[in-house]
């Protein structure tokens, strides 16, 4: 075994592998076991597996890509209100939702991302800013087509192939929920551990470099932009069809916020950095609000800024550390 081999963090090792480890099963048992020990919560249960799939839908960008964006809700909020648009339409079958919310997302996504992904810095950040603000501006313009400030609710959603209705207890919501991101995390897993992966890598590194060996810098930015924003749709959908509603807030900067904290907190790049950081912070909400209704968002802050300055690597950093330093103390 290789010096570099040895000091590969286990975290990282699972990232860099293309074999499915058994360790990657983890959160999914997890997942499982949480179905039959807290039957009570299966609905936070399925709003924690949805924001799951968010999260890592704008890791695929930011952080295997660098594409820095705060406007990545408005490609969630486009999934929720295509689901929804079509299930009150009288078309409530959920699959078919799911791909129209995937499919709308992704167009805006394609469209958006041709224009906006020809500036960098700080412009881009304004840019994603602006597409955000201009959706949820539209969505609450037009009350006709999505219920406006008063969103849409009373959806209809149609038993899964015929036959799993959606119950009150949330159960065939959380299974549903579940192999969707589940399907959706292997998708993702393949991708990252592709060639068009490994060049995301090199882009988010050295865009220059990239530029230098004549890699299509901007075709690849597109594309994985193109696929965020199609997952990011997905997560939408499920949402929609799972509370059977659509807020407003749905598309909204503070969901743009929110979804980036929750990465930041579990690890950027780290493509496990969703499975950590998201369940994290929708329990500390569910628990601080509780504690403290009005307050709870500074305890979140405050948790943040110590990842921040402590744990650059988020959650996933500290674990790594914590690996590394008994593995050295086995020695």
């Amino acid at each position: 075994m290789s010096k570099h081999a040895r000091e590969t963090s286990p975290v990282e090792a699972l990232v860099t592998s293309h074999r499915l480890r058994p360790l990657e099963l983890l959160p999914w048992a997890i997942a499982i076991g949480a179905f039959f020990q807290f039957e009570d919560y299966l609905p936070l249960g399925s709003e924690i597996l949805i924001m799951v799939l968010f999260a890592l839908s704008l890791d695929l960008i930011l952080g295997y890509a660098g594409i820095v964006t705060l406007g990545h809700a408005a490609f969630f909020g486009l999934g929720a209100y295509t689901a929804a648009i079509i299930a009150n339409a009288g078309w409530g079958e959920p699959i078919t939702g799911l791909v129209a919310g995937a499919a709308v997302a992704g167009l805006v996504g394609y469209l958006s991302g041709v224009v906006i992904l020809r500036a960098h810095g700080l412009t881009l950040i304004m840019l994603t800013l602006v597409i955000v603000l201009a959706l949820n501006e539209a969505a609450n313009r037009m009350g006709w087509l999505t219920g406006g400030a008063d969103g849409l609710s009373g959806m209809s959603v149609w038993p899964v192939f015929g036959q799993f209705r959606f119950d009150l207890y949330g159960r065939t919501a959380y299974v549903y929920t579940l192999v969707v991101v589940f399907l959706c995390w292997l998708f993702a897993r393949r991708l990252v551990h592709s060639p068009f992966g490994r060049t995301l890598t090199g882009i988010r590194e050295n865009i220059a470099r990239m530029h230098a060996i004549g890699a299509p810098v901007r075709r690849r930015q597109v594309i994985i932009y193109t696929i965020a924003a199609a997952l990011a749709g997905i997560a939408g959908a499920l949402l929609a069809q799972t509370t059977q509603s659509v807020a407003l807030t749905v598309m909204t900067l503070d969901r743009s916020g929110a979804i980036l904290i929750m990465l930041v907190l579990g690890g950027v790049g780290r493509l496990y950095g969703a499975f950590v950081g998201a369940p994290v912070y929708m329990l500390a909400q569910d628990n601080l609000s509780k504690v403290d209704p009005v307050y709870w968002y500074f305890w979140v802050g405050l948790m943040l800024v110590c990842v921040v300055m402590f744990a650059r690597g988020g959650i996933l950093g500290i674990i790594d550390k914590l690996l590394e330093l008994a593995r050295r103390m086995r020695r």
